[in-house]
């Protein structure tokens, strides 16, 4: 599929990601990406369910948007994140889950552990993810599985 890349991205993390999360935006700030960050901008402690909610509502990926969250590890923002409608979140820790959430799951949010990945390393991550591209074909009908259990119906389906 040939859909523009990502110019537009949407940015948070707790404390435990913010030095991660400072690095990436000044570095893609460099590279022209236009950036929302909503935080946190201090190293007191916070709850990183806030910030991965701020970017989960933030983010409008039907205008091409993706979202970078970073907390310790990058599962706890991941969890949260894909919460949310329309989120796919993917938990990045290599090249390969970088290019794949994009190519096969169609992820809109990239989530890092500030305090397990090198930052050079994760900027390189989150290079190739918004450089690739989803592949749909295969992948679309998996995905629409994913959008599906977003629905409403499902929602009152698995509370009964």
């Amino acid at each position: 599929m040939n859909e523009p890349l990502p110019t537009r991205l949407v940015m948070g993390s707790d404390h435990a990601g913010l030095a991660l999360k400072d690095f990436l935006h000044a570095n893609l700030a460099d590279a022209g990406y236009q950036i929302t960050d909503v935080g946190t901008h201090s190293p007191e402690s916070v709850d990183y369910p806030d910030y991965a909610a701020k970017v989960a509502t933030s983010l409008h990926p039907e205008s091409g948007e993706v979202g970078i969250l970073v907390c310790g590890t990058g599962i706890g923002v991941c969890i949260a994140a894909n919460k949310f409608p329309g989120i796919r979140a993917a938990l990045i820790y290599s090249e390969e889950t970088a290019r794949l959430a994009r190519q096969h799951n169609d992820a809109n949010v990239i989530c890092l552990g500030g305090r397990v990945v090198p930052p050079n390393e994760a900027l390189q991550w989150v290079r190739i993810f918004l450089k690739s591209q989803f592949e749909g074909g295969r992948h679309q009908r998996r995905v629409d599985k994913i959008s599906a259990l977003d629905t409403p119906a499902r929602a009152a389906t698995s509370s009964s």
